[in-house]
């Protein structure tokens, strides 16, 4: 029974949307993104930093449409890449990839799914995804279990960078648990929406959490057009 409901979990859709680095590689947002790969590379230790967790202060502020971008970005380097949708509460990314959301996260950690069962592929070669799956009572108490810290040692070993989309970080304390378990954290702040008090409160959250914050990521601010760089193409 789990095995057909699987293969229909696993049907990948067409038409990704918010994914301006497959639709648009050579973009001025897209070479953003790469700019932040990069940075994000200058950050890792020597050791090498495979788990990064993507979040934000309040709602609404990009963190999901980033963590997507980020991923096309590595994949597109060549790197094996797992995009997980932490975000048990109100997941986005099976939107954004445009893919059916039966199981995911919360079936592996309630121990319903193994983690090979509820992967899925994206168009983009190298970039994998684990969509949230239906949403749990107890998103925080899983994210605090064995099974989360079994799953964590397990995608380490089979993928070169995991990325987590996760719940923004003032409503609930789920991103604060998660953070502690991975090698980094990007806090995304959206111009115009999140306040400076709310971006203070998110890094005394982190820095509570004893999280590495690897950066910030300003997100849907307008430049003025004569701020623009130019743009290039191969010849």
């Amino acid at each position: 029974m789990l095995r057909s409901k699987k293969k229909k979990n696993q049907k990948l859709l067409t038409k990704p949307r918010q994914l301006i680095t497959v639709l648009d590689a050579k973009s001025m947002i897209s070479e953003q993104f790469k700019t932040i790969r990069t940075n994000i590379k200058f950050a890792m230790p020597k050791q090498g930093l495979k788990t990064i967790v993507v979040t934000s202060s309040i709602p609404g502020e990009g963190k999901s449409t980033n963590a997507a971008n980020l991923g096309v970005v590595f994949a597109q380097e060549g790197k094996r890449v797992l995009l997980v949708d932490a975000d048990m509460r109100k997941p986005t990314l099976h939107n954004i990839f445009n893919i059916i959301n039966l199981f995911g996260l919360s079936s592996i950690l309630e121990r319903k799914c193994q983690y090979d069962e509820v992967l899925q592929d994206t168009s983009v070669e190298g970039l994998f995804i684990i969509t949230s799956g239906p949403i749990p009572t107890n998103p925080a108490e899983l994210l605090l279990s064995y099974t989360m810290d079994r799953f964590l040692e397990e995608v380490n070993q089979k993928f070169d960078l995991i990325i987590f989309d996760t719940p923004p970080l003032l409503p609930v304390a789920d991103t604060q648990i998660l953070s502690n378990k991975c090698d980094g954290s990007l806090l995304i702040v959206g111009a115009g929406i999140a306040e400076k008090e709310d971006v203070g409160k998110a890094k005394t959250l982190l820095a509570a959490s004893k999280a590495n914050i690897i950066g910030v990521v300003l997100n849907k601010y307008s430049m003025p057009k004569s701020q623009y760089y130019y743009q290039y193409t191969d010849n």
